[in-house]
């Protein structure tokens, strides 16, 4: 399983070099990558559905318990084999749909990413490699969102996405770790073993909010959902593989791969089913409103997700048997329909459903597969979408609300089939729209794939889904006994009643839609203080507040910034000092002062002088002359404390310093001074400060000096006969710290050669300085 990670890798690196050797032709190493790989899945089938997990181990940071452990189960292979079969399908389509494109080798780079780190989050048994894979699914649906990057939709769509996902990512890890600490352990396998411990542990419920948030951001979930339909931006085969099919489910994966850990509790329940009953209520609502197939696909796409949301919320064995089977029905069908979307838009050039009539007679084998995918999401035997409707409403009969949530969702599903089954290509009375060009078989072999698919998994419901659909109903259960048997048929029964009321009403509904798309503009102004004008709000208003911030905090003033760092650091090392050290004793430092003589307080004396000068002259020569004498003070100070090769150094500094100030005193910006003397007073009392703290810290050190040390014996043993140096300062520096020093060695050449490009900045005369 790790080979098949880092052959996708591998993969994406190469496809703009693909690409510009092999010109069209690199659709086919992209698309036989997911080929091979779902072939390779499949031959893990009798293993998965004997009830044996795979499981594979390979260590990468031991030391913290981070490792890529890899488990195949029934619930993860079944994601898998979505991911690379949607993932072939795809990859082909792309080749037809942006043909000619010359960034398409970037766009199959950051599609092969894309579905390499969805295969990753899917088998991930570790916490941490999981995580690392569901932060780079969002790094790459950016990218592939924003894929028209000159168009500023797009920007800001992907910009979007990123920030709800990402930000979610971060409550998705921080629940994660206090799962890890409540169980003891960082595999998902562990977290289940340990479920009892986890359930008392004090760390569940801000365990189980900021894993449900970080859930809720990736599937569109409600108050989050608003990102969805904004991706919409994106390419259609964007939109098909990952806001239908992979990166909206990797929320709906992670709720139920954790539901056999987390669930019973009713803030575990309670939570799924109301966030995801209001979640497809809303998505059902705003789907009707809207006139722009995408936006349709994406509102009903929002709906499903919150129904899924629901069943695992639910809990119970037919929920869980209904979201397994309602999720492969709704990847099928809404798949399909994404890429016949965007095969209309691509042939004809609008979205828009009042400008599209009768697409039957041009678009064949398009119709077919809407038509086909549309009875599915419409629930009309004998397709999967059937099953999959009735098993919705079997798990929702035990409680009203519940249940009229699942309708509310089912007549929208059927009157929006209607739509795309009906209207848009076999309704009469209307004037044929006009393609500018007719689809490829690129663009219509995949969705008509998909839409058999659809039609194929209901008529071999015994054979083909069912056995591997109970293993994966057994991971969400943690049943290995849980039984899972699907059929086309169960005789006249209520869910049958209730199927065919669906049917009907959403005849109606779709009837309606003229009159509901003409009401919808009413509510308009309500959409004012929705979820998704709250973030915009917040984001310009961080943006504003940035600014301002940055404008502030870089004036273009060195000393200001130079004031900042010190005041932040003073403000750190005060409260060190104050938290964890004990005090000096004082006593014996005064008497300490009578040991002065009279040489040193001459010295120093002369530095005050030197500084009060400093603070009132108005020449920058004269600074820099006064600068240079107490930096000679300070030379003295070492040497009549016994260190002359740092009086030397300091003295060679100085030197240098002095000179290059001189030299290059013609080519520096007028002086600036100072207006207020309270900015003086400030710079004064940050000086007098940082002094302050840093006399009290060598005192501190010098109480607190230990009189052994196993360093100090060990280079004061070694530094002769290793590094033959009778200096051990310098020994240090050079030998037992050479790759540090090396280090400070490259900051100051960079450092140098920033100087430089500065000086060659040519600064106007009175410039900031």
């Amino acid at each position: 399983m790790l080979y098949a990670i880092v052959i996708g890798i591998i993969t994406a690196t190469v496809a703009p070099l693909l690409h510009r050797t092999m010109g069209r032709f690199v659709v086919i190493p992209m698309a036989l990558l997911p080929l091979l790989l779902f072939i390779y899945f499949c031959t893990f089938m009798p293993e998965v559905v004997g009830g044996h997990a795979v499981t594979q181990q390979h260590v990468w940071v031991p030391e913290v318990g981070i490792n890529l452990q890899f488990r195949l189960d029934g619930l993860s292979l079944i994601f898998a084999l979505l991911i690379t079969f949607f993932g072939t399908l795809v990859m082909y389509y792309a080749s037809g749909y942006l043909d000619g494109d010359p960034l398409l080798g970037n766009f199959y780079l950051y599609l092969t990413l894309f579905m390499t780190a969805m295969l990753g989050l899917v088998m991930s048994d570790n916490i941490f490699s999981l995580f690392i894979f569901w932060e780079l699914t969002s790094i790459s649906s950016y990218l592939l969102i924003g894929y028209k990057q000159a168009e500023k939709d797009s920007r800001v769509s992907a910009w979007q996405a990123l920030l709800v996902t990402g930000l979610g990512g971060l409550a998705l890890l921080g629940g994660l770790i206090l799962l890890s600490i409540s169980a003891g352990s960082y595999t998902f396998s562990g977290l289940l073993t340990q479920r009892a411990d986890v359930l008392q542990h004090a760390f569940y419920v801000p365990a189980v909010v900021l894993t449900l948030i970080g859930c809720f951001t990736k599937s569109a979930q409600f108050p989050f959902h608003f990102w969805l339909p904004n991706a919409m931006a994106a390419p259609t085969p964007v939109s098909a593989y990952l806001h239908s099919v992979t990166m909206v489910k990797a929320g709906i994966y992670l709720i139920a791969r954790l539901s056999p850990v987390l669930a019973g509790p009713d803030i575990w329940h309670y939570t799924l089913m109301t966030v995801g009953g209001i979640t497809a209520t809303l998505g059902a609502v705003l789907a009707l409103q809207h006139t722009d197939l995408k936006a349709i696909l994406a509102y009903t796409t929002i709906s499903a997700l919150g129904l899924m949301v629901t069943m695992i919320g639910i809990g119970t064995d037919p929920a869980m048997k209904a979201m397994l089977v309602f999720m492969t029905a709704h990847a099928l069908y809404k798949g399909t329909l994404f890429l016949v979307t965007g095969c209309i838009d691509h042939c004809t050039g609008t979205r828009e459903l009042s400008k599209l009539y009768r697409l039957g007679s041009h678009m064949k084998y398009s119709g077919l597969a809407a038509s086909l995918a549309a009875l599915s999401m419409a629930g009309v035997i004998p397709f999967i979408g059937f099953i999959g409707k009735e098993l919705l409403y079997e798990a929702s009969l035990s409680s009203y609300v519940l249940l009229a949530v699942t309708m509310l969702s089912g007549i929208t599903f059927v009157a929006v089939a209607i739509v795309f089954g009906y209207r848009v290509f076999w309704r009469k009375g209307e004037d044929k729209t006009q393609l500018q060009h007719h689809a490829g078989f690129p663009l219509y072999f995949p969705p008509l794939v998909l839409a058999i698919g659809g039609l194929a998994l209901g008529l071999l419901v015994h054979l083909v889904p069912t056995p591997l659909l109970q293993q994966g109903m057994r991971a969400i259960l943690a049943n290995p006994n849980a039984e899972l048997k699907l059929s086309l048929w169960h005789g006249f029964t209520p869910v049958l009643g209730l199927s065919v009321l669906t049917l009907l009403l959403g005849y109606a509904v779709y009837k309606s839609l003229t009159v509901l798309h003409y009401r919808a503009s009413t509510l308009k102004p309500l959409y004012r203080y929705g979820p998704n004008t709250l973030y915009h709000m917040m984001f310009e208003g961080f943006l504003h507040h940035a600014k301002a911030f940055i404008l502030w905090l870089q004036d273009g003033y060195l000393r200001n910034y130079v004031m900042y760092i010190m005041f932040f650091f003073c403000g750190l090392l005060y409260f060190i000092l104050w938290r964890d050290t004990p005090g000096i004793d004082f006593t014996n430092r005064i008497y300490q002062l009578h040991e002065i003589r009279l040489y040193e307080l001459v010295v120093f004396f002369l530095v005050i002088a030197a500084l009060i000068f400093l603070l009132g002259t108005r020449s920058r020569l004269t600074s820099i002359v006064v600068m240079g004498l107490v930096g000679y003070s300070a030379a003295l100070f070492y040497i009549l404390f016994g260190a002359p090769d740092v009086a030397a150094t300091q003295l060679l500094i100085e030197t240098l310093t002095v000179v290059i100030f001189v030299l290059l005193l013609h080519k520096l910006p007028a002086f600036t001074y100072l207006s207020h003397q309270f900015q003086k007073y400030k710079f004064i009392a940050i000086s007098a400060l940082f002094g302050i703290l840093m006399t009290y810290v060598m005192l501190l050190v010098q109480q607190q000096a230990m009189s052994t040390s196993e360093l100090k014996e060990y280079f004061g043993k070694t530094s002769y006969l290793e590094a033959h140096g009778r200096n051990i300062v310098n020994v240090i520096l050079v030998d037992f710290r050479g790759l540090d020093t090396l280090g400070e060695i490259t900051v100051l050449a960079v450092a140098a050669l920033g100087i430089f490009s500065l000086l060659r900045l040519n600064p106007e005369r009175g410039g900031k300085q």
